[in-house]
């Protein structure tokens, strides 16, 4: 699996599996999880309209955001919290304390991954979203 990949579990009926498994067969796909990750891609090219509406209805972060010691500092330096949303990967800097991203952090909502430390994500518990 690559880095940055999370693992689902899907539950599917014999018929649909069996018919993956015969477009496998055919070679049309190397295996099962080349099959399910080109049908992913293609429903989300499809649904690529509703999904930017919704992204800048919500002012979301696309991609990976890397949430840093200095961006948590400067925030509390100002007296002012951050309210951050992301589709994708939400990184918190190995450097930040859980003090710190209580304090700067007021919101974190995460529609992808988060990689922070067992820490900081229990500091964080009561802002998750």
């Amino acid at each position: 699996m690559a880095a940055g990949n999370e693992k689902l579990t899907i539950n599917l009926g014999p018929v649909d599996l069996g018919r993956i498994d015969l477009l496998v067969q055919e070679g049309f796909y190397a295996n099962r999880s080349d099959f399910i990750r080109t049908a992913i891609r293609s429903q989300l090219v499809a649904e690529r309209e509703p999904l930017a509406r919704s992204i800048e209805r919500h002012s979301l972060d696309m991609g990976v955001r890397d949430i840093t010691r200095d961006e948590l500092e400067a925030a509390r330096r100002e007296g002012r919290a951050l309210n951050i949303s992301v589709v994708g990967l939400a990184r918190i800097a190995s450097d930040v304390s859980p003090d710190l991203a209580q304090a700067a952090i007021d919101s974190l909502a995460v529609l992808g991954s988060l990689q922070a430390s067992a820490e900081v994500k229990a500091a964080l518990a009561d802002r998750l979203r």
